[in-house]
This record gives structure tokens, C-alpha cells and sequence, in this order.
């Protein structure tokens, strides 16, 4: 399902800079969303993640672990943009989010922190509480022990023990809702290419379920997703590649073929 069909870009005056003087951002007209899942592939610097932000703001989509998109200093140049977007929906929805890497970092940092504190009013109430009554002593606990046990059915038990890769994966499972918009910016920085096959996966079950994921990625992996749509901001204006052109996956299948001869060559 295709929940936003199209963004389009108004006329910017000459005289506006950043985030307009980005030659993809300056190009861009009107993109179109020809299928649930589009990948914008490009090298760093051609606006990949300035495009996905602009349209993040532009939708007003929960983040994850950082700042709303509202608000946050860091993305000021996006609601710039956003105020030059036009958007269609097919169906308008609030449901989805926008997730940058790093801001999986600042969440995950979060979430450890938040649990650390709801351990550390456990053991004071035992403190306080000691020459209280068995009843009185896990009424006074009640609440921390719930919100430790709601993060941990949430986003999984112990999360200082698992590896980025799980926590990420683990977030995703625990957030995503049918019938929603995921803006996600270069999603496979935590994970192992095991994980990542295991992020399409998900993917792919929540398309079924009538969502639609925009994609910024350096991961081939990711750009194989079946049927995506595949835009280039090596071009200017984007232009559509077939998985088999892009210049990443020919690389990428090169070393592997002949991982010797290729490094033979540098």
C-alpha cells in the first residue's frame, strides 16, 4: 500500500541557501511513490538524508530517541524545507515514525537509563521499607516494578546484554503498527548483514499490512528489497536504477568474486 503517493517541491526564491542549494533538493519537482518500499541510494552529500528529514517534518513523524521533529535544533533546515513541500496522501495517517541511526543510539542510551533508575527506586523502597509489612514494601515497588516490566515486554529483557544489532531489531518489532509511514535514514548502521536480511523480513510483513518505509541506505542488501523502487542522487535530477546498475552492488559483487584481484588493483 502506498500511504503518501507524492511530495512536491515550490518555487524557491533564488536568493534561499541550504537545504535549497542541494542540487538534488533544487531538481527535485515532484517525486512520485510508485511502490510501498522506495530506496534513495547516493554518495554522502547528495542529500539523501536532507531529502528524508525535509519530508519527516513535512509529515510531522514521531522520532525515535531524539528530539520531535518539531523541535529539535539539529533539524531546523528540515522544517525549512518541509515549508516548501507539497504533499498527497492516498490515506492520511499519523501512524509510523522517523528514525535516523543515531538516534537509535540516544534511544537505546535512554532506555538503559530509564531502567537503571527504576532498579535503583527498587532497592531504596527495600531501604525504607524494611521494618514495613511484606504488603506495604511491594505496594511501594508496584510502580517501578511495572514500568520495568512494561519496557521489558516492549523492547525485550536486559537490553545491556544484547548487541545493537538485536536492541534495533527489537525496537522495530516493538513500534511498528500497520498502516503507517517509517522514514528511515541509513537503518543498517547497527546491523550485521544477518540482521539486516532480518529487517527486510519485517519490512516485508508490515508492507502486507499496508505500510510504506521511504529508505536512504549504502547497504546493497537493503537496495535488494523486492520491488522497491530504487532512486539515484548521483543524478541530478534523481533518476529510477535497476538493483543490477547500481554502482554499490556492481562493486560489491566485483570484491566478492575476486577479492584478491580486486585489492590487487588499489
Amino acid at each position: 500500500m502506498i500511504v503518501l503517493e507524492s511530495v512536491r517541491l515550490r518555487e524557491v526564491p533564488a536568493s534561499e541557501g541550504f537545504p535549497f542549494s542541494v542540487p538534488a533538493i533544487k531538481q527535485l519537482g515532484e517525486l512520485r511513490f510508485e511502490a510501498p518500499v522506495t530506496v534513495f541510494i547516493g554518495e554522502n552529500g547528495t542529500g539523501k538524508s536532507t531529502l528524508l528529514e525535509g519530508i519527516a517534518a513535512a509529515v510531522h513523524a514521531i522520532t525515535i530517541g531524539g528530539d520531535s521533529v518539531d523541535r529539535d535544533e539539529t533539524l531546523a533546515h528540515a522544517r525549512k524545507l518541509a515549508s516548501r513541500m507539497v504533499l498527497a496522501w492516498a490515506v492520511k495517517t499519523h501512524r509510523g515514525f522517523f528514525l535516523r541511526a543515531e538516534d537509535f543510539f540516544n534511544f537505546s542510551k535512554e532506555l538503559a537509563k530509564s531502567r537503571k533508575q527504576m532498579e535503583a527506586e527498587i532497592e531504596r523502597v527495600k531501604v525504607e521499607y524494611k521494618d514495613h509489612s511484606p504488603l506495604a514494601q511491594g505496594l511501594a515497588k508496584a510502580p517501578f516494578a511495572k514500568s520495568i516490566s512494561e519496557m521489558d515486554a516492549r523492547y525485550g529483557k536486559d537490553p545491556d546484554a544484547r548487541s545493537h544489532g538485536e536492541s534495533f531489531l527489537q525496537l522495530f518489532k516493538a513500534r511498528f503498527v500497520p498502516n503507517g509511514l517509517y522514514i528511515l535514514d541509513e537503518p543498517e548502521a547497527p546491523l550485521s548483514p544477518v540482521r539486516q536480511l532480518a529487517l527486510i523480513a519485517m519490512m516485508k510483513d508490515m508492507v502486507d499490512q499496508g505500510c510504506q518505509f521511504l529508505v536512504s541506505t549504502h547497504s546493497p542488501i537493503l537496495m535488494a528489497y523486492p520491488g522497491a523502487n530504487i532512486l539515484s542522487l548521483d543524478d541530478v535530477p534523481m533518476k529510477r536504477v535497476a538493483f543490477d546498475d547500481v554502482e554499490h552492488v556492481r562493486i560489491m559483487r566485483m570484491f566478492l568474486n575476486d577479492p584478491d584481484n580486486f585489492l590487487s588493483r588499489l
